[in-house]
């Protein structure tokens, strides 16, 4: 056993439990509280085996659930930068870059070039992969936002056409799954005045 190698594994596993203490903008299903970052990322995870019979092209499902796990890591170091905070996405870029080289530097290297090049290719968006664990990263908080009375929606203000800008690239990991949240999710919260119309 490499002492070195395993040292450095069990450090980035209990670095990854700072994820459970990122609060998101998005409520649970209940609205009792927020999610946060772990549970985002277990759900979509979830939700990526159930549901990747939808995507457009034919996935290699653990990879995407991969990708899903380790995309948001990041926000360790880089926080959660909310989906229409304009402010804060002029700097998200150069944040998430750093906690990349930190957090993915953590493991041996083989490993942490490995789990680096899936957070790329998230970010990169243009594999079947990327492109449905986008879809799902849009998805699953649309789903929640609308089952918890579109909270978030109405605390922040979040107007239609905020919402179809976030999501211009949705369609392009599941046309399916983009469709369904569009006439269950979000056009029902427009119509309750949940979302506001421009």
């Amino acid at each position: 056993m490499d002492s070195d190698r395993i040292r450095q594994q069990f450090a980035f596993c209990l670095e990854m439990d700072k994820e459970k203490n990122i609060g998101r903008q998005t409520y649970l299903s209940d609205g009792a509280r927020k999610e946060n970052d772990a549970e985002h990322a277990w759900h979509m995870a979830v939700m990526t085996l159930l549901l990747s019979e939808y995507a457009n092209e034919e996935i290699d499902v653990l990879r995407t659930i991969s990708m899903l796990l380790l995309h948001d890591v990041v926000e360790i170091d880089a926080g959660d930068t909310y989906a229409y905070d304009e402010e804060g996405k002029k700097t998200q870029r150069q944040r998430e870059l750093a906690a990349a080289d930190r957090l993915y530097g953590m493991l041996p290297p083989d490993q942490g070039e490995k789990m680096r090049a899936l957070w790329d290719e998230f970010e990169a968006c243009e594999t079947p992969e990327a492109k449905f664990a986008r879809t799902m990263d849009n998805i699953q908080p649309a789903m929640l936002n609308a089952a918890a009375g579109g909270k978030a929606w109405s605390e922040k203000g979040v107007h239609l056409s905020q919402i179809l800008e976030r999501n211009k690239n949705t369609a392009n990991g599941s046309e399916v799954l983009w469709n369904y949240s569009r006439e269950n999710f979000i056009d029902p919260s427009v119509k309750n005045g949940q979302i506001k119309e421009d």
